[in-house]
């Protein structure tokens, strides 16, 4: 158990909910989504149907790149964790449009989740795509991709299976690269930063970025082979 009693690397705004994202969370989340504060340990098998590898995505925003990567790999599951409602939202809006079978959704804080409700060595991989790089140096102890949260993410992880992270802050992408690097069990599959996986779309935060003429760093880590 990692008890890592920590400052909330996140802030719940009042964003706009539109009308079509609060008739979709209104009939749609009691399909394809759990409240965090409503479940046991999951159990991939009852909760997919299915056998199949999972991976966790860890705040997924507005979902965009969460339902096309489900929809190219119909053999995986994908479990998407995020706490603003918009975006649960327009994920469930997407899901029953193109009729997705291996995505679900929990609502809520994705450190608890994962330290109560996810076994060790069950999942096949996460992904954190563009998580708030808390610019300001004050606000560092409110990143996302730090110990002892890297050391949770590990410990949950199958052997062989990884962790990708992507941001379009240099500054926070050093800082993950260390953390990553200093977590036991973990090997960089790439000598620093990763080439830039072709089966990952962009999000719309990485096209803000770009935009902006930020770099793109990405991290591709693996959990070691048991010995």
């Amino acid at each position: 158990m990692y008890v890592l009693g920590r400052i909330p690397s996140f802030v719940l705004r009042a964003g706009r909910v539109s009308p079509a994202q609060k008739r979709s969370y209104e009939t749609l989340f009691s399909v394809y989504g759990i409240k965090n504060h409503e479940t046991e340990i999951i159990n991939p098998d009852k909760l997919f149907g299915n056998s199949n590898p999972l991976i966790i995505e860890i705040g997924f925003g507005m979902g965009a790149a969460t339902v096309n990567i489900a929809e190219q790999n119909c053999g995986i599951n994908y479990l998407g964790i995020e706490v603003h409602r918009p975006g649960i939202g327009r994920l469930l809006w997407e899901i029953e449009k193109r009729e997705i079978k291996n995505i679900r959704i929990i609502e809520g804080d994705a450190v608890e989740f994962l330290e109560h409700k996810i076994k060790e060595n069950s999942v096949s991989g996460f992904h954190i795509f563009f998580p708030d790089p808390w610019p300001k140096k004050r606000h560092h102890k409110r990143r996302l991709m730090t110990r002892p949260f890297t050391d949770l993410l590990t410990s949950k992880l199958l052997s062989g299976a990884y962790i990708y992270m992507a941001t379009d802050w240099a500054d926070y992408g050093d800082w993950a690269l260390s953390e990553l690097s200093a977590t036991p069990g973990l090997v960089n599959k790439y000598n620093a930063f990763a080439e830039p996986q072709n089966w990952r779309p962009k999000t719309e935060f990485e096209q803000k970025g770009l935009k902006k003429n930020h770099e793109i760093r990405e991290l591709f880590f693996v959990k070691q082979e048991s010995a």
